[in-house]
């Protein structure tokens, strides 16, 4: 009987232990809770894996507010200003005017004050009433930093909207002549776009020199200009002859010396770009003829800064360009006059026919010339008499 009592004894002390063995148990056995790594968007990644092939020979870091004045381009590529120089009035955006002077695209805010595209013809001396621009697409909710290729027909742009995979990304699209229309514009791609803004996008064709802008990694108010060699045909890097990571780098531009290849395209380039900045900082002199506008018997300026008039000044922007387009033709035209002297019969026909296209062309110039030197002077007297 004691034997019995005991072994009951021993049952009861080992009881709780055994449960509490089995608790123990339970706690181990629970389920670590499953954290999902965040999917990247698929369309980054598809781009990622087209990104364009490109030379970038440099990059500076600005103030958003003065990325215009630093895009250098000759003037045969057009010009670029704010909306506000180019309408007179005091508006944002950006605009565009074309090498002849004659064509201008620009942004401004619509009613919903988001900025839209709009056109503009200069016409008997006066530009015509804003256009919208359509056929661009339904998808594009904001639209801004126009360019337009010598060609007339390729135009970039930045835009928000279902297509892009930041905020601003940067589009192109061309002009369909038939229906008067733009056809729907598509993304660049990378490496000029980015989940970041990336703005404007311009090409000087007669320089071979590309400029795009971007304010990837770079702090509140600031932007970077990426400036590069434009190429004629799309090329893309080889997804398979480099790494994921590798590709993540050049898709986001981690290090532009990375894209110099053996570095001789970049160094001539780089001559071009320095050229194009040495011509303009002459340009800036008061003694050039080119930025001479008499107003009066005692009034002469030689800068935008010294109108006092906005509608003034912006002709008299648009004045200066169209006299170094004439410089530049004229210089053209001379060279070609002495190869007609010394060539052969069946060359002086092909040289025959651009000199006088080139004669064409003076001609509309200077008449533009005498057009925008009458504006610009009497919307000043309007001011200061």
């Amino acid at each position: 009987m004691k034997l019995r009592n005991i072994a009951i004894l021993s049952l009861a002390l080992l009881l709780p232990l055994s449960m509490s063995g089995q608790k123990k148990k339970k706690r181990t056995a629970k389920k670590k809770a499953v954290v999902e790594e965040p999917q990247e968007d698929p369309r980054i990644t598809s781009m990622r894996e087209m990104t364009q092939q490109i030379i970038i020979i440099d990059s500076i870091v600005v103030d958003k507010e003065q990325i215009l004045a630093h895009l250098r381009t000759s003037s045969e590529a057009g010009m670029l200003m704010t909306t506000s120089d180019f309408l007179g009035k005091e508006t944002s955006g950006t605009a565009f005017v074309n090498e002849m002077g004659n064509k201008a695209y620009f942004s401004m805010p619509d009613d919903s004050l988001r900025q839209q595209l709009f056109t503009s013809d200069l016409l008997g001396g006066e530009w015509s009433q804003p256009q919208s621009l359509q056929g661009l697409g339904e998808g594009i909710r904001e639209a801004s930093y126009p360019f337009m290729l010598t060609d007339g027909i390729t135009f970039y742009f930045a835009a928000k909207g279902e297509e892009s995979i930041g905020g601003y990304d940067i589009f192109f699209t061309r002009y369909d002549s038939r229906n008067s229309s733009f056809f729907k514009a598509e993304n660049i791609g990378m490496p000029f776009n980015s989940e970041a803004n990336d703005y404007m996008y311009a090409v000087d064709e007669y320089n071979k020199i590309g400029y795009f802008v971007s304010d990837r990694r770079q702090p509140e108010g600031k932007a970077c200009i990426y400036v590069f060699i434009p190429e004629e045909s799309r090329q893309t890097y080889d997804a398979a002859a480099h790494t994921e990571q590798q590709m993540r780098d050049l898709a986001s531009i981690r290090r532009i010396a990375d894209t110099w290849g053996n570095g001789k395209e970049r160094k001539a380039a780089l001559a071009r770009w320095q050229n194009i900045s040495k011509q303009q900082t002459v340009s800036t002199n008061p003694k050039d003829p080119a930025t001479q506008l008499v107003i009066s018997d005692a009034l002469t300026y030689s800068s935008a800064k010294d109108f006092r008039s906005m509608d003034a000044a912006g002709f008299y922007s648009q004045l200066v360009s169209a006299r170094r387009r004439l410089e530049t033709l004229n210089s053209q035209m001379d060279k070609l006059r002495i190869l007609y002297q010394n060539a052969s019969k069946a060359d002086r026909k092909s040289l025959s026919s651009e000199i006088l296209q080139g004669e064409a062309d003076i001609l509309k110039l200077n008449k533009l010339i005498k057009s925008l030197e009458k504006q610009a002077r009497n919307a000043e007297l309007k001011v200061i008499n």
